[in-house]
């Protein structure tokens, strides 16, 4: 099985030292989002894992532990945007602090286990067009060598994000803005040696040499592991996500980074309880098991295909 680390939350920028934890202890427990007294008890041992996806802004506090993950198979999507402290409030200095610490994972792990993301794009008065592919350069000048492969997105406004970007100006993403954006970006990263994939868009990009991507990939994983993969595509997901099965850790409104169109923290209050209720010790990432929880073991299993096929 894949674990995914996490969509609902930066676990290696706020919570490393509870995963390491739950990675030496072998377990972890996450609340059903749709019932919270409903916990699952996930098995982490190298035996059943097959992999896990990071999913981050500053992976900075757990790189100095990396070696702790040598029995698995890892990758990081890591999203390095051009905005500003009005949509990405506690985002570390991009050129001082972010991009040198994604040069500094790709040295360390390798350019193909380290993916750029440039999501989600949002047009304002400020980061208009012109904005996006001036920066988008600058950005893919840096990274350049260090990456593969950048996956863009469009902003999608549910009800938590229409909320919390009200105050941005956000202009409407009719389907010319996105080709245009879509064309610039891609000459751009062409120029730097980057392919671009889009990240569960309806708006057919291939145009332009954009193809639907695959965040949880498997022939990524495929290739890491030196086997097959008997595994689906992620029926959790939207329609035109193309990720592989997988279970996520991670738990909503327990990310800090602050990011305007963030679909994982609906409310500030929450999160800032939930922060201040997390313990590294815990096996949840925020509180501890209750006495009215239902603790359920989740039935996983490997993935891989370890059998000969002689005809491969």
């Amino acid at each position: 099985m894949i674990i995914s680390a996490s969509r609902r939350t930066d676990i290696p920028t706020y919570y490393s030292n509870w995963f390491f934890n739950r990675i030496k202890e072998g377990y972890v427990c996450v609340r059903n989002p749709m019932n919270i007294h409903q916990v699952s008890k996930i098995s982490l041992s190298s035996n059943v894992v097959d992999g896990f996806v990071f999913w981050t802004k500053n992976p900075i506090p757990m790189m100095n532990r990396l070696n702790d993950l040598s029995d698995y198979k890892y990758y990081f999507q890591f999203t390095v945007n051009s905005y500003g402290k009005d949509i990405e409030a506690n985002i570390p200095n991009k050129n001082d602090v972010i991009i040198p610490a994604f040069k500094r994972l790709s040295d360390l792990i390798g350019p193909e286990r380290v993916i750029w993301r440039y999501d989600p794009i949002l047009l304002t008065q400020q980061y208009s067009v012109e904005y996006h592919a001036k920066y988008f350069e600058e950005i893919a000048k840096r990274l350049s060598g260090y990456t593969h492969k950048c996956v863009i997105s469009f902003v999608d406004l549910y009800r938590n994000t229409q909320i919390n970007t009200k105050g941005l100006g956000l202009i409407p993403l009719a389907q010319k803005e996105m080709l245009e954006v879509a064309k610039r970006l891609v000459d751009i990263a062409n120029r730097n040696n980057l392919t671009v994939e889009s990240c569960a868009e309806k708006i057919n990009l291939e145009q332009f040499g954009i193809t639907h991507g695959h965040c949880i990939d498997c022939n990524l994983f495929e290739s890491l592991l030196g086997y097959k993969l008997d595994v689906g595509k992620d029926k959790n997901q939207r329609e035109e996500c193309g990720c592989i099965a997988s279970i996520d850790i991670g738990m909503y409104n327990t990310c800090k980074n602050g990011c305007k169109y963030c679909y994982a923290n609906y409310s500030a209050n929450t999160v800032v309880k939930n922060v201040g209720a997390h313990n590294p010790n815990s096996p949840l990432i925020a509180g501890e098991l209750l006495p009215n929880d239902v603790v359920k073991c989740r039935e996983i299993k490997s993935c891989k295909q370890c059998q000969l096929n002689i005809f491969d």
